[in-house]
């Protein structure tokens, strides 16, 4: 019999910031290898509204994790559902830019909780779920969605983003290297230039932004959700600690960035 490497079906996940963006691309790409997706998002008429698109495999579990009280929260919303989790994306995220002299203490604590701390927590309270589905044969996952801006300067000022996203790199191989014991791989994806409501300059000038970029194009749907195909399904089970860079060779140019 051959070897489906990259069915999801079966398993459950829960993304969170799953509404928009690039935890949607996400979604939709789990959703058609067969798995049943959890989508969280902080407002829930978008989350209700992506369920609803994506049809009877996705279900929303509205919540905002920027504190560990709603990362708690929704680790129990997802366990009064479901036995355990095969995977979990975390996904959720924000930016924040300002001049040097000028840069904020909220844009700082907004960023490094959403995007820092609460991967590790929700992790953390989602620990026991991963536990009870991973096994040797088939281990459970994480995926932590990091950014191409915490492997390579970009010329804006978002400077706790910049330190967040490097931060989640090196957390995805601290946590790797304990989960593992558990059959729990953790890896991370670091996106390029998506075209999403967090980054907008994809969105409203990807024509120009491809020119900076040396496959000459911004991400598509299907190249986010492939890349979180492969790590979640059979054909990444042994990719531990990783971070791929999925940006079309802006991490290896030398000529600005984004």
């Amino acid at each position: 019999m051959a070897l489906d490497l990259f069915s999801l079906k079966g398993r459950t996940a829960l993304i969170t910031g799953g509404s928009r963006g690039i935890g949607k691309m996400i979604a939709q790409g789990f959703i058609d290898q067969g798995a049943r997706v959890y989508i969280s998002s902080r407002k829930a008429p978008a989350c209700l509204a992506t369920a609803e698109e994506l049809g009877p495999d996705c279900i929303a579990l509205p919540q905002d994790v920027s504190t560990v009280e709603g990362v708690k929260a929704l680790a129990a919303a997802y366990m009064a559902r479901e036995p355990n989790l095969d995977i979990l994306v975390n996904n959720a995220g924000a930016a924040w830019g300002a001049p040097f002299d000028e840069f904020p203490e909220s844009g700082w604590d907004k960023v490094m909780d959403l995007n820092l701390k609460s991967p590790f927590f929700l992790t953390q309270a989602l620990h026991g779920a991963l536990k009870a589905a991973a096994s040797r044969d088939q281990p459970a996952k994480v995926i932590n969605i990091a950014s191409i801006d915490g492997i390579r300067l970009n010329p804006q000022d978002t400077f706790s983003y910049h330190a967040s996203k490097s931060g989640l790199i090196y957390l995805t191989r601290r946590m790797a290297a304990t989960l593992i014991a558990d059959s729990i791989n953790v890896t991370a994806i670091a996106p390029g230039a998506f075209a999403s409501e967090m980054n907008r300059v994809a969105r409203d000038q990807g024509d120009e932004i491809a020119k900076r970029i040396p496959s000459r194009r911004i991400g598509r749907d299907e190249d986010m959700a492939a890349a979180a195909i492969y790590l979640a399904s059979r054909a990444g089970d042994y990719v531990v600690g990783e971070t791929i860079a999925v940006d079309g060779g802006v991490a290896l140019a030398s000529f600005g960035g984004l």
